[in-house]
């Protein structure tokens, strides 16, 4: 394909992209009862170990296609908007592909997050043809140190086959706080994705339970020159950051269990990765009825929370349906519980 034919593909599959965005948005504001938002999980291995991460595993299995087929035929019964695929690390599922197409012939928006090391060429190509949306890399620093090995050093010739073959959106996220020891590297790496075509967004670190650290005056600064940096889209909807870089509290409706869905390898149902226990209903079982229930339910867990796409999702409903303090927790047969204080 030439480069031109390129450029009109991508620039045709910008706009569907838009149109569909745009109908799924009238979608949100026109009913609560349906999820905007869901991240699946194919496996819970990675080929690294970020220390920050309490996401991954170094031996689990993955789950099987079939398994995975029945969960995202679930999430399109349910009416979710997107289809988030993450890990772990999902491109060592190996049948990835089948389970992207599977998200699009229900006609479902699919995204996935990967840390991008086990990208090539012809990996790319083949991501396109399951008919890929949209894709993120979250890059941590400049260089890999002991924190992280997810560096721009690393990755930047894995970008640059991006660059020449995506037909996909492509955001790259870059971070502070959490113990990145060089909180500058955002700038740096946000300025390259630029460079590539890309977008660029800045995350803040959350501590292990998904919770707010303050940032440090540098911090705060280099947050501050990269947010100006970001164009103006959905995904960039995150003015709740400034409080988080102030360390200061968030008053906010977390629609999480209703517009939001986390679901882990097991097929159980969760606020979010840094909340997994609760409610922990298989998504098998998960009905508009439990939809309506976590709609209305309010987490202790919100004021001081981290986790960006539960916030973005919970913005088209900011303005209606006052919440209501949490039941009691019930005890959950999942072995990864993490209570909410």
């Amino acid at each position: 394909m030439s480069s031109s034919q390129k450029t009109v593909r991508r620039r045709f599959n910008d706009l569907r992209r838009k149109v569909c965005g745009a109908r799924e948005m009238l979608r949100a504001l026109a009913s609560t009862d349906h999820p905007l938002l869901a991240h699946i999980i194919p496996i819970r291995r990675c080929n690294l170990a970020c220390t920050y991460c309490n996401e991954f595993d170094d031996f689990s299995q993955p789950v099987p296609t079939e398994t995975m087929f029945q969960r995202v035929d679930k999430l399109a019964e349910l009416g979710t908007s997107v289809i988030t695929i993450s890990g772990g690390e999902p491109l060592l599922h190996p049948e990835l592909d089948a389970i992207i197409s599977r998200i699009r012939k229900n006609g479902t928006i699919s995204g996935l997050i990967t840390n991008g090391y086990l990208l090539v060429a012809e990996r790319i190509q083949r991501l396109n043809q399951a008919g890929l949306e949209w894709l993120q890399i979250s890059i941590d620093n400049v260089a890999p140190d002991d924190v992280s090995k997810k560096s721009l050093k690393v990755l930047d010739k894995k970008l640059q086959l991006l660059a020449e073959h995506a037909e996909f959106h492509v955001n790259i996220n870059s971070v502070v706080g959490g113990g990145v020891h060089n909180p500058q590297d955002a700038l740096v790496i946000g300025k390259r994705a630029l460079e590539l075509g890309f977008s660029s967004t800045i995350g803040i670190i959350h501590d292990g339970q998904g919770q707010l650290q303050p940032l440090g005056d540098e911090e705060r600064r280099i947050y501050h020159e990269m947010k100006s940096m970001e164009k103006r889209s959905f995904t960039r909807v995150n003015a709740f950051q400034d409080n988080i870089a102030l360390g200061r509290p968030n008053q906010w409706r977390c629609r999480a269990g209703a517009r939001y869905l986390y679901i882990c390898e097991n097929g159980l149902v969760h606020y979010c990765s840094q909340q997994r226990g609760y409610p922990a209903i298989p998504l098998e079982n998960y009905s508009v009825a439990d939809i309506r229930r976590e709609f209305v339910t309010e987490k202790s867990c919100a004021p001081h929370c981290t986790v960006s796409c539960v916030h973005q999702v919970s913005i088209f409903d900011s303005w209606r349906a006052p919440q209501h303090p949490a039941p009691e927790p019930v005890e959950s047969n999942t072995n990864q519980l993490v209570r909410i204080e």
